[in-house]
């Protein structure tokens, strides 16, 4: 039933049912609608008396002789239901005949409704909390997916448009010897492995400002400098890079599965967007991304390779040794580093 319909019932069950009688024999002068529908239609000559079991002579008598007032609730069975209703008798005159003024309200009905309405009321505060819970799920979903900048516009505009970010930094992560140990292990472990390590990955990058863009398989992409400028970010991702292998070597020492993994960074520009319409995906592109994606396959296990342009960038925070050009395909001769220990305790705190 709807509020409207429930209001309806309401005005028409705390509608007063009105009857005027001759205070000298209780017959009917006049009656409303309301008071025939609960009382019966009085019939020619009727008294009041008669038309409402359980009210009698004696209890008005104080009224008619008086001028008190009469209140009083009372029970009346209707069709296997018993009703109670407030009663209210006053007296009045007209043209020096003495009447009695009846004023009857259905409690029962009214109680009634109120239950209805306060569990409609309870029905609508439960589903605008569910809705607002699933509404917060959403949004965690969607900023797991996308940068909250990006989620903003999205939000409000229902797209997302499309930018160029002329410098930014790229870390890639791949492990060794991935797709042997997926073969052959419980894809349970696996899965519970990655989930582990991911998580532990997703709160460096968080320390250092970056944002999480995606991983593929055992793959993991991270970027700094967008969609947010970062005047440090090449150095933001070498700090990611490096605290990853601290955190895969201390790992080591204590679980039954252990990990090695290549890194490489890039930097560079890149294009960040919202790719599909009906599973949305944040992604970047560009030469920083694929120069970060080519370099991982040249670190030896445990290493991380970067571009000699980040050189002068990182050299002041860590040990970068030089490696020599080497010739990637689809990129050309490129000159690469290695990347080694912070040379200083980086700012923020990590227990990685």
């Amino acid at each position: 039933m709807s509020i409207a319909a429930i209001n309806e019932q309401l005005l028409r069950a705390i509608g007063v049912g009105v009857a005027v009688v001759r205070a000298s024999d209780l017959g009917f002068v006049f009656h409303n609608q309301p008071f025939a529908e609960w009382f019966g239609t009085p019939g020619e000559g009727a008294a009041l008396t008669e038309s409402i079991d359980g009210l009698s002579q004696e209890e008005l008598a104080p009224i008619c002789d008086e001028g008190l007032r009469y209140s009083a609730e009372f029970k009346i069975k209707r069709k296997r239901r018993t009703l109670v209703f407030a009663i209210n008798i006053s007296q009045a005159s007209h043209r020096n005949e003495a009447l009695l003024v009846v004023e009857c309200q259905n409690i029962t009905r009214i109680r009634e409704l109120e239950s209805m309405i306060d569990s409609y009321s309870a029905m609508v505060e439960r589903n605008t909390r569910e809705l607002e819970r699933e509404k917060e799920r959403v949004e965690r979903l969607l900023l797991n997916l996308m940068p909250r900048t990006v989620y903003e516009e999205f939000k409000t505009f229902g797209v997302v448009t499309p930018q160029l970010y002329p410098a930014v930094s790229v870390v890639m992560l791949d492990f060794v010897n991935f797709t042997d140990f997926a073969s052959r292990t419980d894809p349970t472990v696996t899965l519970g492995e990655l989930n582990d390590i991911f998580t532990a990955f997703d709160r460096i990058v968080e320390q250092y400002g970056c944002e999480r863009i995606k991983t593929i398989g055992d793959a993991y992409l991270a970027v700094s400098g967008m969609p947010e400028p970062a005047p440090d970010h090449a150095t933001a991702v070498a700090h990611c890079a490096t605290r990853f292998l601290r955190y895969l070597d201390r790992r080591n020492q204590s679980h039954q599965h252990k990990w090695e993994a290549r890194i490489g960074l890039g930097t560079g520009s890149a294009v960040g967007s919202v790719v599909g319409i009906q599973k949305y995906v944040y992604d970047v592109f560009g030469p920083a991304v694929n120069l970060a994606s080519r370099l991982q396959v040249f670190a030896n296990p445990m290493k991380i390779v970067a571009p000699e342009e980040m050189k002068d960038a990182l050299s002041e925070e860590f040990r970068v040794t030089d490696i020599g050009p080497e010739t990637i395909k689809g990129i050309g001769e490129v000159n690469l580093v290695n990347v080694g220990d912070e040379l200083s305790t980086p700012q923020p705190s990590s227990r990685f």
